[in-house]
C-alpha cells in the first residue's frame, strides 16, 4: 500500500505541475487581489478536485467515459465558463486605467468569487473527471478495499495540489508590488484573458 501511495504522490505532483486553466485563474487572482484571494481560489480548486475524486470513487464520473452526451454537455459548459472569465479579464484590462476597487467590501466579495471561480474552473473541466476515473484506480492495490482506497487517494490528490499551488500564490504575492503597477497589471490581465479564452475555445472545439 505504501508503495502505491508514494507512486501516486509522485504522479500527482507531475500532473499538478502541468499548467492549465486552474493555474491561470489562481495566479491571476493572487496577483490582482493578493495572497488571501489567491488562497481562496486554490481552496475552491481543491474542492473541485475532491468532488471529481469522490465521483470517481462512487462511479459517477465513469458516466463521462460511457456517455458522449454527458461529456459534451460538461465540455461546452466548461468552455463557456473559461471564455466568460477570459472575456471578463480582457474587460478588466480595458478598465485598468479607471478607479480602483473599494478596499473592505470589494475584498470580501473577491474572496467568495475567487473560491467559486476556483471550484467552477476545476469542476467544469470534463478532462478532470476522465482523469479521475482513469487515473485513481490504477494505484489501488489488489488487496485493498476499492472505495476507501479511492477516497484516500482523492484526499491525497487534493493535498498534493494544495502543496503545489500555495507556494505559487505566495510567490505571486511576493512580487505583487511590481505586478500591481497599472501598466503591468493591464498587460497581465490581457495575457490571462487571452489564454483563458483560447483554452475555452480549444475545449469547445475538440472532440
Amino acid at each position: 500500500m505504501m508503495t502505491s501511495v508514494v507512486a501516486f504522490v509522485g504522479a500527482a505532483f507531475l500532473i499538478a505541475m502541468v499548467p492549465g486553466p486552474s493555474t491561470v485563474v489562481i495566479l491571476r487572482r493572487a496577483v490582482v487581489n493578493g495572497r488571501r484571494t489567491g488562497t481562496a481560489t486554490v481552496l475552491g480548486n481543491e474542492c473541485g478536485v475532491l468532488v471529481w475524486g469522490l465521483a470517481a470513487a462512487f462511479g459517477l464520473s465513469a458516466l463521462l467515459l460511457a456517455s458522449e452526451v454527458a461529456y459534451d454537455v460538461i465540455r461546452i459548459v466548461g468552455a463557456a465558463v473559461l471564455v466568460w472569465m477570459g472575456a471578463r479579464a480582457l474587460w478588466q484590462a480595458r478598465r485598468a486605467a479607471g478607479p480602483a476597487e473599494g478596499p473592505a467590501e470589494s475584498a470580501a466579495v473577491s474572496l467568495r468569487r475567487a473560491y467559486w471561480q476556483g471550484l467552477v474552473t476545476n469542476f467544469a473541466n470534463p478532462k478532470a473527471g476522465v482523469f479521475a476515473v482513469s487515473f485513481l484506480p490504477q494505484f489501488v492495490p489488489h488487496e485493498a478495499p476499492v472505495l476507501p482506497a479511492l477516497l484516500a487517494f482523492s484526499v491525497i490528490w487534493a493535498l498534493v495540489d494544495l502543496i503545489w499551488y500555495l507556494p505559487l500564490v505566495w510567490l505571486a504575492g511576493r512580487v505583487g508590488g511590481v505586478l500591481q503597477r497599472q501598466s503591468v497589471r493591464r498587460r497581465m490581465e490581457q495575457v490571462c484573458g487571452t489564454v483563458l479564452v483560447g483554452l475555452g475555445v480549444r475545449l469547445a472545439t475538440e472532440s
